[in-house]
């Protein structure tokens, strides 16, 4: 699959390489190198590098030397919001996908997650054979077939990493080869969400309502333990970096740019005889896999995962935090996803009452007045500063 992908973004992309090479050729030596220094985001290379070297200082020195261990706790919670929103970054602001179903993928990547915590508790506390602690005191006497498997750490994260990007291309592809896309993709997205959270109320031997709760390990470390909670935060941080890097990648390789070809003109590039189905349906597993990603992370950090973090509600504040911070922008869904949430606890503990109101005031000012979100403040700008450049020349 990847192979067709690149096959069909070097086609798409080779008159646009072309004209780039000859516009270089023909510029004088000094154009050509500042061409040369420029990313495909029309911002010197070294923006970005400089960038995240900042980030990385800030997530792994910084943060851990002022902040106090509840603080860090909920920075890394942030974190995990802030995985969905980098893959929402994608489908959304470079594919034009609406999604209002990330709850889902982050509740298979969270429940799977769960469940093998609530597995090596139970076998750490009672040996092979017990089961977990929720099952017990509602009189379930067997395990369920299906628990099993998740005693096993390497199932586990197989199902994490695999199992919500299989899902979501599936999905996708059987959605999107049949040429539903907008509002109608965005509503089948939000009825799926809406359809995993009742179900899992309905499973008692998925916690029902209450979901998954009380962890005490995370693959044989203590979670009560400062320095294991210290350890978390630095491996929640750490998937942060290498998912944003990776969604970046595909953003400005050749993929990104028919994938932005497909936004813009599905029918054309379906006329040059390239499947748009096949491109969306990778960009939307990608998403999945950041929000599984995401999900499995939360467990350990916030200590609980239920049907009410996964349903309709999640999954549109995910899209909040995208939509603030700039969804066509690379940081932009990371930096409005932590903005959000932060701002969620900040202003709920002052105002508790208030704060939803304080919320939807935000998303329509920053919708109304910056469709771009926050980040275009700063496209603004450099277009000002350039436009006042040529002015005095």
């Amino acid at each position: 699959m990847t192979d067709t992908l690149t096959t069909s973004g070097a086609a798409a992309a080779s008159g646009l390489a072309a004209a780039s090479d000859s516009a270089a050729t023909s510029a004088p030596a000094g154009l050509r190198a500042r061409l040369t220094a420029l990313g495909a985001s029309g911002r010197p290379r070294w923006v970005f590098w400089a960038g995240l070297v900042v980030a990385v200082l800030l997530v792994f020195a910084v943060a851990p030397a002022v902040l106090s261990d509840f603080r860090l706790s909920q920075l890394a919670r942030y974190y995990c919001f802030a995985l969905v929103a980098t893959g929402i970054g994608l489908a959304w602001g470079r594919g034009g996908m609406l999604t209002l179903g990330q709850g889902v993928y982050f509740g298979i990547g969270a429940y799977a997650m769960a469940m093998h915590l609530k597995m090596a508790d139970a076998q750490g506390r009672g040996g092979p054979d017990a089961l977990p602690d929720f099952m017990q005191i509602a009189g379930m006497r067997e395990l369920p077939a299906y628990w099993a498997p998740f005693a096993s750490p390497g199932f586990a994260l197989a199902v994490i990493l695999l199992v919500p990007a299989l899902f979501a291309f599936g999905f996708g592809y059987l959605v999107f080869n049949r040429k539903v896309k907008g509002a109608y993709f965005a509503i089948l997205s939000q009825a799926l969400a809406a359809a995993a959270a009742i179900f899992l109320v309905s499973r008692a031997d998925l916690g029902g309502s209450n979901g998954l709760n009380r962890f005490t390990g995370f693959f044989g470390f203590a979670l009560n333990d400062p320095a294991n909670r210290l350890m978390l935060y630095f491996i929640t941080g750490g998937v942060l970096v290498a998912v944003v890097l990776l969604v970046r990648q595909l953003m400005f390789s050749r993929f990104g740019e028919l994938l932005v070809a497909v936004r813009d003109q599905e029918e054309r590039v379906r006329f040059l005889g390239y499947d748009p189905a096949l491109v969306k349906s990778f960009a939307y597993a990608v998403a999945a896999f950041a929000a599984g990603l995401g999900g499995a992370l939360f467990v350990p950090v916030v200590g609980i995962i239920s049907p009410s973090a996964i349903g309709i509600a999640p999954s549109i504040a995910f899209l909040i935090g995208v939509a603030i911070g700039g969804r066509a922008t690379l940081l932009g869904p990371v930096l409005g996803a932590v903005g959000v949430a932060w701002a969620q606890v900040t202003f709920a503990e002052a105002y508790p009452s208030q704060w939803t109101y304080l919320q939807g005031v935000l998303f329509i000012v920053v919708v109304g007045f910056l469709p771009g979100g926050l980040a275009s403040l700063f496209a603004l700008r450099r277009r000002r500063a350039s436009t006042d450049t040529e002015e005095t020349r």
